[in-house]
C-alpha cells in the first residue's frame, strides 16, 4: 500500500500487519490502534484472530511513537467470544494439540495485560467468554449503553480458564464465582460495579479522549514502570522483597533521564520534554 511505512497527517500504516485477516493495526497521532474486524462473525476469535493481535501487540510495542494503545471492534458487537468453527476443531483435537492451542490465547491475554504502555478498550455490545479477558487485560475500559457480559462457558460443560486470572483480578473472587459459575449475562451498570468497566459512555472516541490527552501528558516511563510495579505487587504482600523492590524502583527512577527530566521542569515551572517520536 502507498501509506505503508510512511506518515501521513500522523498516520503510520505498519507493514507487518498490512495482510491481516481479522485485525486492523495502525498509529495516528501517537495512537496504536488494534481494531477487531469481523463484524459479520461479530469479532469471534479463533487461532488466525488470537495470531494477529499478539503480532500486532508485539509490533506496536517496538513502535517509539506509539504512546499507548486503544482496542476496539468493528460492527455491532465487540466479541461474541470464540469462534464456533474453530471450537469444532478444538472438539477434534487431542490433548497436546489443545495445549498449544490454550497457550496461544494464553499468550495473548499476557501480553496485552503486560503491554508496557497504556491501554484502553472500547466496548459496544455483546463481550462474552474471552472477550472480558481483553477487556479486564486492559488498563481503562469504556462501554456503550447497551453492552453486555458473559461468561458462558459452563453451558459448554468448559471453564474459563485462560481467562480466569484477568477477570477474576477485575471483578474480585466472590463475583467471578457467581458469574462464571451460573454464566447468567449482566448489563453495562453491572460491569461498571464489578469494575469490569470504569465508565459508560455512548460516545466511547469522545469518552475516551480524557484519557488518551493524560496518558499523553505523563512519563512515558513513568507509566510503564508504574504498571509493572503494580504487577510486581499483585500478590498482596508487603514483605522485605516488596519493601527492598519499590524502594529501588524510586531510586532508580529519581536518577534516570525521565525522573530527572520531570523533576526540573516540577522546579522551574515548565513542561516536560518527554522522549516521544511524533
Amino acid at each position: 500500500m502507498a501509506l505503508a511505512n510512511q506518515h501521513n497527517k500522523g498516520l503510520t500504516m505498519l507493514p507487518e500487519t498490512q495482510h491481516f485477516n481479522f485485525v486492523r493495526c495502525h498509529i495516528e497521532d501517537g495512537i496504536g490502534h488494534i481494531e477487531l474486524d469481523r463484524a459479520d462473525k461479530h469479532n469471534a476469535f479463533d487461532e488466525v484472530m488470537i495470531n494477529e493481535i499478539i503480532t500486532s501487540l508485539r509490533v506496536l510495542a517496538k513502535r517509539d511513537e506509539c504512546q499507548l494503545l486503544v482496542l476496539s471492534a468493528a460492527g455491532k458487537n465487540f466479541s461474541a467470544g470464540a469462534d464456533l468453527n474453530w471450537m469444532r476443531k478444538q472438539a477434534k483435537m487431542d490433548f497436546q494439540q489443545n495445549l498449544a492451542d490454550a497457550n496461544e490465547l494464553a499468550t495473548l491475554m499476557h501480553e496485552l495485560d503486560k503491554f508496557a504502555k497504556p491501554s484502553i478498550a472500547l466496548v459496544q455490545g455483546a463481550a462474552f467468554g474471552g472477550a472480558l479477558g481483553l477487556i479486564c487485560c486492559c488498563d481503562i475500559a469504556i462501554a456503550n449503553s447497551r453492552a453486555s457480559f458473559c461468561l458462558s462457558e459452563v453451558k459448554l460443560g468448559l471453564i474459563p480458564a485462560v481467562i480466569s486470572p484477568y477477570v477474576t483480578r477485575a471483578m474480585g473472587q466472590r463475583a467471578a464465582r457467581r458469574y462464571m459459575m451460573t454464566a447468567e449475562r449482566f448489563d453495562v451498570t453491572t460491569a461498571q460495579r464489578l469494575q469490569v468497566i470504569h465508565e459508560i459512555n455512548d460516545e466511547l472516541l469522545a469518552a475516551a479522549q480524557p484519557f488518551i490527552d493524560a496518558f499523553k501528558a505523563n512519563s512515558p516511563q513513568g507509566m510503564s514502570w508504574t504498571k509493572a510495579l503494580l504487577s510486581h505487587l499483585e500478590n498482596g504482600e508487603i514483605d522485605d522483597d516488596t519493601r527492598a523492590h519499590t524502594s529501588e524502583r524510586i531510586a532508580r527512577i529519581r536518577v534516570s533521564d525521565e525522573g530527572q527530566e520531570g523533576l526540573n521542569a516540577f522546579f522551574d515551572k515548565r513542561a516536560p520534554q518527554w522522549q516521544t517520536e511524533a
